[in-house]
């Protein structure tokens, strides 16, 4: 039997939770639920801290990944937290851009 592969490495700060999403393309609907389950108890962990996305591996996603990022945004404020993206390929942060998500996502 496969082992899923890991597919986010969690560090817990004082103030913040990072979490770097280690898949260099996130294109398959099976691989974004992975990537939802594991993110779900860090959220509710992270509470009212901020939660960095460090997309320093990602080349290319799909746009069902931007469909979790938004939920996920959501629920982080929800709890009294806030969201921050990090270290965006260029063409990635390009769609981010088109699609006006500079304006709900804190992206540097």
């Amino acid at each position: 039997m496969e082992q899923n592969p890991i597919r986010i490495l969690v560090e817990y700060g004082i103030d913040v939770t990072i979490v770097t999403l280690n898949d260099e393309r996130i294109l398959e609907e099976e691989q974004i639920r992975e990537i939802q389950e594991s993110l779900q108890p860090v959220i509710e962990k992270n509470g009212e801290k901020t939660l960095v996305l460090n997309f320093i591996n990602v080349m290319f996603m799909t746009s069902a990944f931007l469909g979790l990022l938004i939920r996920t945004h959501k629920k982080v404020c929800e709890l009294g937290g806030r969201i921050e993206l990090r270290n965006l390929d260029p063409r990635i942060r390009q769609v981010f851009e088109i699609t006006q998500l500079t304006k709900v996502f804190d992206i540097s």
